[in-house]
Parts: structure tokens; C-alpha cells; sequence
């Protein structure tokens, strides 16, 4: 019996340990007076937060999407978009008032990724496996050159922030002020697919992805679960996209291409596909190695693929399951 409740409250301590590690690290760092090192821990939650959202879909859902870059850009955009707009005192298309307050922005670019998913997902839901995962590219792949060739908002070249938006009176320029608002959007995100997760609704989505005729038998629409999950995947991503441009101060064309997607695929996989931290751990370890290996190799992603590899032959769940063998079902 004891045996059997050290599984959960193994995994349970793993995931708890892989949430506060970007916060320990931010909080060393600022005492060390380290500020690069508090970015690359805000690196880390923004990516595990946009990870995260494709886990809902990927994990849960069995939606293997090649798309979600169009969302993380979309997120990342509107947030340039209307920091530009605000500071040269102009309206947003339509007339909209361009606020620049972060939790504006937030909302206008979780609903624009929102609204955006639920296109894409109405069309390439009709369809499954490589299908679905080329048309998810494709829609990600309009919106790419979209943005190129949109040169009021710096088509190829991109578009610079000046300053990052404003949150309720804070000092967003403090690298250690900006990671605490990244962190609590990350704890925000981890807590909203635990709740799905366990919710009915999340039930659901997994029996949509094990045995979508027995769901549709007992009267539920896979297709229209799955949907809904998608849309709230791509809001998730978007919000991510929004903390990741005013991080950077700049948004361009390659927070939407193919390659962030596959980035994002590789962080879930690395990490534990349907685990609640896996995409955290994957961050974790992708952001660390970018920079350590980074600074001593150009190739430093040759050794990325080498851990990916290890991970998959040796621990199917991702890090996860090597952190915690037994207990894949309670992280």
C-alpha cells in the first residue's frame, strides 16, 4: 500500500520541482545582480506557457498541430500592433481604442488567436493525422507571409517596442518585475489544463483522441470537443506570443514560421506529451542548453536532438517519466 502512494506524491513533487525551478533561478540571479539570467528564466516560462497551450491540444487531444506558431505570432503582433498604435495616439482598425495596459493587450490577442482557431479548427478538424497536421501548416504558412508582406507593421523586418506595455502601475522594464508577471500568466496557464484536465470536458477530449466512435455512440461530437479544446490551445499560445514580444521588445515574421511550431512539438515531446509540466521541462532543458552550448557550439542543437532521442528511447512519457517512472498518470 505505501508503495502505491509513493507513485503520485513522486510525480506530484517532480512536476512541483520543474514549476519552481524558472522561479528559484529568476530569484538567484536577480541577487547576484545576474539580470541576463532572469530574462533567460522569463525565456524559459514564456516558451513553457506557449508549450503548454499545445499541450492541451497535442497532449490531451491527440491534435498534432503544426499551426500553433500562427497563434504564438498572433499573440506577439497584436501586442506590437497596439503598443504602436497607443503611443502614437491613433485608434486600432475599426476604431478600437488602443490601450496599451498588458492585460488589454492580453485579451485582444487571445480573442484575435481565439477567434483565428476556431477557422482553422472548423476546417481541418474535418480531416485527420497527415492531413490535418498540413493544413494546420498551411494556415500557420498564410499568416507568415501575411505578415511579410504587411509593410505598416515592419513586414519582413519586424517591428520594434520601445517599451513594454504597462500593468497596473508596475515597472514592466525590471527584468525581475516582468518575470513575476511571465510566471504568474505561466502558473495561470498550468492551472487552467490541470482544471481541464480533470474536469468532464477534459475526459471527454482524451476519449476523443483514444476511441472517437465510442464518444460519438454515447451521444457526444468528438469533433466539436476537440474543437473547443483547440480554440482554447491557440488563446493559451497567443498569450504566450503577447509576453513573448514584450520580452523582446520586438515581434517579427519568425515567431510565425514553421520552425516555432516545430519548436514547440519538440518542447511537449521532450518534456511529456499530456503531462502537467511537461512542456515546462522541455523548455527548461531547450532555453539552458540554447545558452550553455549555445556559447561553445554553433551546432549546440545537435545535442537538443540527442537529448530528444534519449528521452524517447529511454522514457516514452518525456522528462517526466524519467523524473517520475512510475507515476506518468499524476503529472
Amino acid at each position: 500500500m505505501p508503495e502505491r502512494h509513493a507513485i503520485p506524491v513522486r510525480s506530484l513533487l517532480a512536476s512541483l520541482a520543474i514549476v519552481l525551478f524558472p522561479l528559484a533561478y529568476a530569484l538567484l540571479a536577480n541577487l547576484s545582480g545576474e539580470t541576463f539570467h532572469v530574462t533567460l528564466a522569463t525565456r524559459i516560462a514564456i516558451l513553457g506557457l506557449a508549450a503548454t497551450g499545445l499541450n492541451l491540444a497535442l497532449g490531451l487531444g491527440g491534435l498534432v498541430s503544426l499551426g500553433h506558431a500562427a497563434f504564438f505570432g498572433i499573440g506577439g503582433y497584436v501586442a506590437g500592433i497596439v503598443a504602436s498604435h497607443a503611443m502614437g495616439g491613433e485608434p486600432l482598425p475599426f476604431g478600437l481604442p488602443a490601450s496599451a495596459q498588458m492585460a488589454s493587450v492580453w485579451a485582444l490577442a487571445m480573442l484575435a488567436a481565439g477567434l483565428f482557431a476556431l477557422v482553422v479548427g472548423a476546417i481541418s478538424l474535418r480531416t485527420s493525422g497527415v492531413a490535418f497536421i498540413m493544413i494546420t501548416l498551411a494556415f500557420a504558412q498564410l499568416v507568415f507571409y501575411l505578415a511579410i508582406a504587411w509593410p505598416g507593421y515592419g513586414g519582413e523586418d519586424g517591428m520594434a517596442l520601445i517599451l513594454r506595455n504597462p500593468f497596473f502601475g508596475l515597472a514592466t522594464m525590471r527584468p525581475m518585475t516582468f518575470f513575476l508577471i511571465a510566471f504568474g500568466a505561466l502558473l495561470a496557464g498550468l492551472a487552467a489544463f490541470a482544471i481541464i484536465k480533470a474536469s468532464r470536458f477534459g475526459a471527454a477530449l482524451q476519449a476523443a483522441r483514444q476511441n472517437p466512435d465510442r464518444l460519438a455512440a454515447l451521444g457526444v461530437r468528438p469533433d466539436r470537443i476537440q474543437l473547443v479544446a483547440f480554440v482554447i490551445s491557440g488563446a493559451i499560445t497567443a498569450l504566450a506570443g503577447a509576453l513573448y514580444a514584450d520580452l523582446n521588445r520586438f515581434v517579427s515574421p519568425s515567431m510565425l514560421s514553421w520552425h516555432m511550431s516545430g519548436e514547440l512539438i519538440v518542447l511537449v515531446v521532450l518534456g511529456g506529451v499530456g503531462r502537467l509540466a511537461g512542456p515546462l521541462a522541455g523548455a527548461t532543458l531547450y532555453v539552458l542548453l540554447e545558452h550553455f552550448l549555445g556559447g561553445v557550439t554553433e551546432r549546440w542543437q545537435f545535442f537538443l536532438g540527442l537529448a530528444l532521442l534519449l528521452v524517447v528511447l529511454m522514457g516514452r512519457g518525456g522528462l517526466m517519466s524519467l523524473l517520475a517512472p512510475k507515476g506518468a498518470g499524476h503529472g
